[in-house]
């Protein structure tokens, strides 16, 4: 119940408010209360992170072996992280930024449950250590890009109708082809574009077992 109203906070409030009296306010407890079950304000963080990630292991789309190839296992992987990042647009980019007892793991799985899951799908489909490896470091730089990106433009409310009143005040007369396209590049990030760039990066990971 405390990391579940955790997240809710940060996502209503975001992370800057968020402090162990505020959370107690809201749980309606003591915040000295709290201390017994997360010792500081980055335990919580890090239980926060936790019970996102566990969302991931409960998602029935998602698996944990390559049931039907390791394309699927990525693509089913990479969606479920992006269902996270859309319900959780102020939470998600903690994922990116906490620090784990793996100061080697790349975000944003952080997981060493997930991450193993990973390498062994990869290998047990022929992979060898080496180019399971580079799969990893390429998904994870592609998802980590392409999610943070999501959040961010979420939380600006971009949207392609208001580019043109975005740029007011803004001068675009030496930037003919950003004027001419501005309403283009504003178009917000959806699950077509997110679906092109998977492909791609699959496609080059690909690669890597030919």
């Amino acid at each position: 119940m405390i990391l579940d109203t955790g997240a809710e906070f940060i996502e209503e409030h975001g992370l800057r408010r968020l402090t162990m009296r505020r959370l107690g306010q809201e749980l309606r407890v003591e915040a000295m209360a709290l201390y017994r079950y997360v010792p500081s304000r980055e335990d919580l963080l890090d239980g926060v992170v936790e019970r996102i990630l566990m969302e991931l292991q409960e998602d029935p789309d998602v698996f944990v072996d390559p049931r039907q190839g390791w394309q699927d296992y990525l693509v089913r992987l990479a969606h479920g992280l992006r269902k996270l990042a859309v319900a959780y647009p102020q939470v998600f980019p903690i994922l990116a930024t906490r620090p784990t007892g793996a100061p080697w793991i790349r975000p944003p799985l952080r997981s060493l449950a997930w991450i193993e899951s990973f390498l062994a799908a990869l290998t047990s489909s022929g992979f060898s250590d080496r180019d399971a490896a580079d799969a990893y470091q390429s998904f994870s730089s592609f998802l980590l890009g392409n999610l943070l990106l999501h959040v961010s433009l979420e939380g600006e409310g971009t949207q392609p109708e208001s580019a043109a009143q975005e740029s007011h005040g803004v001068d675009l007369g030496g930037y003919p082809n950003i004027h001419r396209m501005q309403t283009l590049l504003a178009e917000s990030w959806n699950e077509q574009e997110f679906d092109m760039a998977l492909q791609d990066v699959l496609n080059r990971i690909e690669l890597l077992n030919s």
